[in-house]
C-alpha cells in the first residue's frame, strides 16, 4: 500500500506500532514507515526506521523478513550517499533470502545498480529476478522488474528493447490497483518517447504522470529530471534550469535523497550551460561531480565531468588540459556504452581545433562523426557537426557544406514533428552552428548567391509551415476561455483599484501554464521543411525595379546581400553590436517623440537614423536604385524603424523575416469576396477614432439592435454593410472577432496591444471579453490576407532559436496573411488617426500596404509628433 495509497499505509503502520505488536509485525510496520520517509520525507528518519525493522526481523528469527528489510535498507543507504554500506546490505539480503524473496531482493539491487550507473550488473540481476517472479505469479513485482529493465535499456540507447518491456509491464499494471506504479509506467513511456525523438509525446506523457502523482501526493523529483531533459531538447533551457533549481531547494528542505540531489544538480548544470550561463553551469556541475564521486556513481560522474568541461570551454577556459579531460570522459562514456560519448569526443575535437592541434582534433572528431548515421536526431546532429568541423580543418568547403546540409536535414525532420510554433522556433538553436559554418564556407568559396541560399536555409523557419491546430481539444478551448475571463477581471481590478489582485494573477498564471503545456503536446503533421529556397525564382519575382536587401551577420559583422535585376551582390557594413545599440537609442527617441513637447529630440533621432544606415547598409545604400525595397533583417534587428533611414524614408518599403517568407506572401492570392473587418477594442485613449471614421466613410449606418450597454460611444455593435463589417463594444468579443477575421481580405484592429517578452505567444490585443492572444490567431483556418494593427507594440517580437521571431505578427504569416502594417514603438493615439485614414485611402485606390504606407507618411503634417508616428509603423510582407 505504501505506493498505491501512501497516506493510508503510513497511518496503518503507525496504528500497528501503537498496538504493541510482536516483532514480526513491528518489523513490517517500521519498514513501511521507512519506505515512506525514504521516498516522501527525511532519509535520516527512514534509515532509523529501517534499521529498527531489520533488528526486529532478526529477533523474530525470520530470514525471509530480514532479507526483505535489508533490500529496502540497501536502497535507502545508497540514496543517502552511503554506497558501500548499501551494497553490503544487499550482499547480506541476497544471502539470507531464498526463492521468491531473493528475487525481490535481486530486483531492488538491480535498481540500485541502475542508480549507480552500473548497467551491466543491473541487467544481470533483473534478468535473474524476472523468471522467478513470473513463476510465483507476482504480477506487481514482475511489472516493476520489466519497467526497470526497460529503463536500463533506454540508458544504453536500446529503445526497441525498452519499448517491448514497457508494453509488457503496462499490460500487467492494468490488472492491478497500484496507482503509483501506473503513474511510473506513464512516466517511463514519456522517457521512451523522448529517447525515440518524439518531444510532444514525451511532454504529454510526463504531464499526465505528474497529474497522477499529484493525486497520490507523491514527490516527483525523478520526473522533474526527465522533464528537464525534454525541455532542454526542446530549446527551453531557462525553464529547465528554473525547474531543477526549484526541485533542489524542495529536496534540501525535506532532507531528501542525496542521489536525487546529485542528479538534479547535473540536469541544472546542463540547463545553465544551454541557457548561456557558464558560471552557473560550472558551479552546479562541480558540486555534482563531488557528490557522484562520493556515491561511487562513475556513470553519472562522467556525465557531470562532460558538462563541467563544456561549461569551462564556454567560459573561455579552453586549454590542453581541457582537451585531455574531455577525451578521458569520452573514453569512460564509450566504455560504459553511454549514448553521450560522441558529445565528449566532439568537445575534445572542438577545443583541439581552437588550440590549433589539428591532428588531435581529427582523431577526436572522427570518433564523434560515427554517430551521424544512426540514433535519435540530436545524436545524429552531433555526428554531422563533427563531420563539418573535420571538413573545415581539412580545407574542404564542399565537405563543410555537405555535412551542414545533411545535419540540417535531420533537424528539419525533427523540427516538423513539433506541432507548436514555439518549439519549432526554439529547436532551430540546435542548428545554429551548422548554419554559421555553412555561411562561412559559402562566403569563402561560392560567392553571394551561395551565401544567400545558406542564409535562407536556417532563417525564419518557423514561418515555413502553419503550426498544428487542435480544434478538437475541448480542454484547450475551455482553458483559453477561462484565461480570457480571468485576465479581463484582473485588468478591470487594476483599473478600478489601481493595484493588482494576487489571487486573480495567480489563477491567470496557472491557466497560462496549462494552455502552453497543451500546445506543446501537439505533434507536427508531416516531416520535411517545406519548399527549398530558389535564388532564380526570387530574382524573377523581384523583376527590374524591386530590390531585396538581406542582412547576414557573420562573426559579428553585417553583410548586405543586394538582390535585384537578375543579380546578387555583397557589401560589408558595420558591426552588429553597434547597430543594436543605435537601434535602442532610436527606440528611446521615438518613445519620447510620442508625447507633445519633445520636438528638440527630432534632430537626435534623425542623426541616429543616419548612423544606422551606415552600420546596416554601408555602401549598398548608394546602389538601391529608385524602386521599392524589401528589407530582410536578422532577428536581432527586428526593432529597427527602417523608414527612419534616409535612403529608405521616401520609398515603397516593406520588411520580411526571410526572402522565402516574402516569396510566399508575393505568391499568395487574396481570398474571394473582398470582405473587410474593422475592430475597435475597449479602453483606447483616442477611442479608436479611425475605426469610426472609416465605418462612416464606408456609408455604414448604426445598428439600433446592438445598443446593449458597454462604454460610452461603444454601442454601435456589428454593422455589416456591403463588404465591410465593424465590430465594436460588446460585439468585439474574441470568438466573434476570430470568426470574422477568418478568411477576410482586410482586417483593421484598433486595440490595446501588450507584448509579453517572457511568453511571446501570450502577447495580446485587448477585446471586450479579454485578451486575444497569438495562440488564438493560430486557430484561424486562414488569417486575413492583409491586416492593420494600429496600436502600440503590435510589431514587437521575442528573438528565439537560431534566427526566429515569435509574436502577434509572426503568428499570422504562416496562416495566409500576405501583408501586415504594425507598430514597433509606443505612438501617439491622436497622431495615428490621420496616418490610418490616409493608409486606407491608398488601399481604396488599389495600392499595396507598403505603397499606401509610404503615401500616408508623406501626407502627415511635418511636425515631430507626426513624423515619429509614421516612422514607428512598418509594412511586413508583400501584399
Amino acid at each position: 500500500m505504501v505506493f498505491a495509497a501512501p497516506g493510508e499505509a503510513l497511518a496503518g503502520a503507525e496504528n500497528i506500532l501503537a498496538s504493541g505488536p510482536p516483532p514480526l509485525h513491528a518489523s513490517v510496520a517500521h519498514q513501511v514507515i521507512g519506505i515512506w520517509q525514504r521516498d516522501f520525507g527525511d532519509t535520516r528518519r527512514a534509515l532509523a526506521h529501517l534499521r529498527r525493522a531489520r533488528d526486529l526481523a532478526a529477533r523474530a528469527e525470520s530470514p525471509e523478513r530480514e532479507a526483505d528489510v535489508l533490500a529496502t535498507l540497501g536502497v535507502a543507504l545508497v540514496h543517502s550517499g552511503r554506497t558501500r554500506q548499501g551494497l553490503a546490505a544487499f550482499e547480506r539480503g541476497v544471502a539470507r533470502g531464498t526463492g521468491h524473496t531473493r528475487a525481490r531482493v535481486l530486483f531492488r539491487r538491480a535498481y540500485v545498480w541502475w542508480v549507480l550507473g552500473r548497467h551491466g550488473e543491473a541487467l544481470d540481476d533483473v534478468r535473474r529476478a524476472i523468471p522467478v517472479l513470473r513463476q510465483a505469479d507476482d504480477v506487481i513485482w514482475t511489472a516493476r522488474a520489466l519497467t526497470l529493465r526497460a529503463t536500463v535499456h533506454l540508458a544504453l540507447g536500446a529503445v526497441e528493447r525498452a519499448d517491448a518491456d514497457f508494453t509488457a509491464a503496462e499490460a500487467l499494471w492494468d490488472t492491478t490497483g497500484q496507482e503509483h506504479d501506473k503513474a511510473d509506467a506513464v512516466e517511463s513511456r514519456g522517457l521512451a518517447a523522448f529517447r525515440s525523438g518524439d518531444v510532444p509525446a514525451a511532454l504529454r506523457l510526463l504531464d499526465e504522470a505528474e497529474e497522477r502523482y499529484a493525486k497520490l501526493g507523491t514527490p516527483t523529483f525523478m520526473l522533474t529530471i526527465r522533464r528537464c531533459e525534454v525541455l532542454m531538447a526542446a530549446g527551453l533551457a531557462p525553464e529547465a534550469l528554473a525547474e531543477a533549481d526549484g526541485a533542489i531547494t524542495a529536496l534540501d528542505g525535506m532532507g531528501g535523497q542525496s542521489t536525487r540531489k546529485a542528479e538534479l544538480l547535473l540536469v541544472a548544470a546542463r540547463a545553465a550551460r544551454l541557457a548561456d550561463d557558464p558560471q552557473a553551469a560550472i558551479a552546479r556541475a562541480a558540486l555534482a561531480v563531488r557528490l557522484f564521486a562520493g556515491q561511487r556513481r562513475t556513470w553519472y560522474e562522467s556525465h557531470a565531468r562532460l558538462v563541467l568541461a563544456e561549461a569551462r570551454r564556454a567560459a573561455g577556459r579552453g586549454s590542453g588540459r581541457l582537451v585531455a579531460d574531455a577525451a578521458a570522459v569520452a573514453r569512460r562514456l564509450a566504455a560504459a556504452g553511454a549514448p553521450a560519448a560522441p558529445e565528449a569526443s566532439l568537445l575534445a575535437g572542438r577545443i583541439a581545433l581552437e588550440l590549433g592541434w589539428t591532428q588531435d582534433a581529427e582523431r577526436h572528431l572522427a570518433v564523434a562523426a560515427r554517430s551521424r548515421g544512426a540514433g535519435p536526431p540530436l545524436a545524429r546532429m552531433t555526428g554531422w557537426a563533427a563531420q563539418a568541423l573535420r571538413a573545415r580543418a581539412a580545407g574542404s568547403h564542399r565537405g563543410v557544406l555537405e555535412a551542414c546540409r545533411r545535419g540540417l536535414d535531420v533537424l528539419d525532420d525533427h523540427r516538423m514533428t513539433l506541432g507548436a510554433s514555439e518549439l519549432r522556433a526554439r529547436a532551430t538553436a540546435q542548428g545554429a552552428e551548422l548554419a554559421a559554418l555553412a555561411q562561412r564556407a559559402s562566403l569563402a568559396s561560392g560567392g553571394p548567391r551561395r551565401l544567400l541560399v545558406w542564409s535562407e536555409r536556417w532563417r525564419a523557419t518557423v514561418l515555413s509551415a502553419p503550426p498544428a491546430r487542435p480544434p478538437a481539444d475541448p480542454a484547450l478551448l475551455s482553458g483559453m476561455t477561462a484565461f480570457r475571463e480571468i485576465a479581463a477581471r484582473a485588468e478591470e481590478a487594476r483599473r478600478d483599484g489601481g493595484r493588482p489582485v494576487p489571487a486573480l494573477e495567480r489563477e491567470q498564471r496557472r491557466l497560462e501554464r496549462e494552455i502552453r503545456s497543451r500546445t506543446l503536446h501537439m505533434r507536427g503533421e508531416a516531416p520535411g521543411g517545406g519548399d527549398r529556397f530558389d535564388v532564380a525564382r526570387l530574382l524573377e519575382r523581384l523583376g527590374e525595379d524591386v530590390r531585396l536587401v538581406e542582412l547576414v551577420v557573420l562573426d559579428g559583422r553585417v553583410h548586405v546581400l543586394l538582390c535585384g535585376r537578375g543579380r546578387v551582390r555583397r557589401y560589408e557594413a558595420g558591426l552588429l553590436a553597434e547597430a543594436e545599440r543605435e537601434a535602442e537609442h532610436v527606440q528611446a527617441g521615438l518613445r519620447r517623440l510620442a508625447h507633445p513637447g519633445a520636438e528638440a529630440r527630432l534632430p537626435l533621432v534623425e542623426a541616429a537614423g543616419r548612423r544606422l544606415q551606415e552600420l546596416l547598409l554601408g555602401p549598398a545604400a548608394d546602389r538601391l536604385g529608385a524602386g521599392p525595397v524589401v528589407v530582410v533583417p536578422p532577428a536581432r534587428l527586428h526593432r529597427v524603424p527602417w523608414a527612419l533611414l534616409p535612403v529608405l524614408r521616401e520609398r515603397v518599403l516593406s520588411v520580411s523575416p526571410s526572402a522565402t517568407s516574402w516569396l510566399r506572401a508575393h505568391d499568395t492570392a487574396p481570398p474571394p469576396g473582398g470582405r473587410e473587418v474593422l475592430v475597435r477594442g475597449p479602453g483606447l485613449a483616442g477611442g479608436g477614432a479611425e475605426v469610426t471614421e472609416l465605418a462612416d466613410r464606408g456609408g455604414m449606418g448604426e445598428d439600433p439592435g446592438a445598443r446593449d450597454g458597454g462604454e460610452a460611444g461603444a454601442g454601435r455593435g456589428v454593422l455589416p454593410r456591403g463588404r465591410r463589417i465593424v465590430l465594436e463594444g460588446d460585439a468585439a468579443r474574441v470568438p466573434r472577432v476570430l470568426r470574422e477575421l477568418d478568411g477576410a481580405a482586410l482586417a483593421h484592429i484598433a486595440a490595446h496591444g501588450t507584448f509579453r517578452a517572457d511568453s511571446p505567444l501570450f502577447s495580446s490585443l485587448r477585446m471586450a471579453d479579454g485578451p486575444l492572444i497569438a495562440h488564438d490567431l493560430e486557430r484561424l483556418r486562414r488569417s486575413p490576407y492583409r491586416i492593420i494593427l494600429s496600436c502600440c507594440d503590435t510589431a514587437r517580437f521575442a528573438t528565439v532559436g537560431a534566427d526566429e521571431l515569435l509574436g502577434l505578427v509572426t503568428a499570422l504569416l504562416p496562416l495566409g496573411t500576405a501583408g501586415v502594417v504594425a507598430c514597433s514603438a509606443p505612438v501617439n493615439d491622436a497622431a495615428v488617426v490621420p496616418l490610418m485614414l490616409a493608409l486606407h485611402k491608398g488601399l481604396d485606390a488599389g495600392l499595396s500596404l507598403a505603397e499606401a504606407l509610404r503615401d500616408a507618411r508623406a501626407a502627415l503634417p511635418g511636425d515631430a509628433l507626426h513624423q515619429a508616428t509614421g516612422w514607428a509603423f512598418s509594412a511586413f510582407g508583400a501584399a
